[in-house]
């Protein structure tokens, strides 16, 4: 049976990967949760979605971004810089690790 979020996404002969909007199906699918945990992270505000009827439709763009997805240039930076810094400081000791 077919959700009205799905209906309302839906573009006949167009691939599901193509679409821009996910069901909560979808997304507790693609997240390995049940729906209700993605209810609950909706009413949390940790991924956008709109409703429509009883139903929400989540844009694809929203949730990487909401689940840490997507890295800003910044944030790039900021974890290179740290990974740098800690090869420095425990290089010989990360070496010694990894010998096991």
């Amino acid at each position: 049976m077919l959700t009205l979020a799905i209906l309302v996404n839906m573009e006949y002969n167009v691939p599901m990967e193509n679409r821009n909007s996910l069901s909560t199906a979808e997304v507790a699918k693609i997240l390995g949760v049940s729906r209700i945990a993605v209810f609950k992270k909706i009413k949390r505000g940790k991924i956008k979605a709109q409703k429509i009827g009883r139903n929400y439709v989540i844009d694809a763009a929203d949730l990487s971004s909401a689940l840490g997805a997507v890295l800003s240039q910044g944030r790039k930076k900021e974890i290179e810089k740290t990974v740098d810094k800690t090869v420095k400081e425990y290089g010989e000791a990360l070496k010694m690790l990894g010998k096991e």
